[in-house]
């Protein structure tokens, strides 16, 4: 019987499953070993499908060692999908010509969380976090391409996400303000899904006021009106 094999598929899991069904042996009876792609990928081919390989090998069985503890058997394809992510970034900051932006890279309850600073890396937010929130789903595509589940990704920019986060609330709050003086809805300007919320949840508490959302993205608006 082979002791090891290495094993390939669109997506790591497919990769371990096609490898179990070779060796005909259970995931709890395998070492498994994500294989580095040293293929050199370009700016754009980051994009195109991937061919994911792993070596599977035999334990050794052991009679005192009965009991697996199952967090030793999970194995996780955020570790891959930092590699892509990473991988883009440089490209992507190497076309920018500014050596002096960074990234930061973190994965909080299963989200990864991208933070970029430096010297005029405030100028890849855009007008009111247009080109932040394109960005963001870029990224998004990119972790999350070839992969069976998906894994949110959260982009900043020079903690963009937090001053506009608290500028909204205080428009928020003058806004309903005089909406009960004046007793006339106010309709706001078209903001992102991510914006919209900022507003609802602020408000939500306030007896008095009522909001909700018309039109069709991205020119999506929220009305203020008095209840």
């Amino acid at each position: 019987m082979l002791e090891s094999i290495i094993s390939e598929g669109k997506t790591t899991n497919e990769a371990i499953e096609n490898g179990l069904k070779k060796l005909n042996v259970s995931k709890n009876e395998v070492e498994i070993k994500v294989l580095d792609n040293t293929e050199k990928r370009s700016f754009f081919s980051i994009l195109t499908p991937r061919v994911v390989k792993v070596e599977l090998r035999l334990r050794e069985k052991k009679e005192n060692n009965v009991n697996i503890k199952k967090e030793d058997n999970i194995i996780t394809d955020i570790e891959d999908r930092i590699v892509i992510l990473e991988s883009f970034l440089k490209q992507f900051l190497e076309k920018l010509h500014n050596n002096e932006i960074q990234y930061k890279i973190n994965i909080v309850n299963n989200k990864i969380l991208v933070e970029l600073v430096g010297n005029n890396a405030g100028k890849l937010i855009g007008y009111r976090g247009e080109n932040l929130n394109s960005l963001q789903i870029i990224l998004s595509s990119i972790v999350n391409r070839n992969f069976e589940d998906r894994v949110k990704v959260l982009l900043d920019i020079e903690g963009y996400r937090e001053k506009r986060e608290k500028t909204l609330e205080e428009l928020a709050v003058k806004i309903s303000k005089t909406v009960l003086k004046t007793g006339k809805s106010i309709t706001l300007e078209p903001m992102s899904a991510y914006e919209r919320k900022i507003i609802h949840s602020k408000l939500q508490e306030n007896t008095k006021i009522d909001t909700h959302s018309f039109g069709e993205e991205p020119n999506r608006r929220i009305i203020i009106s008095k209840k």
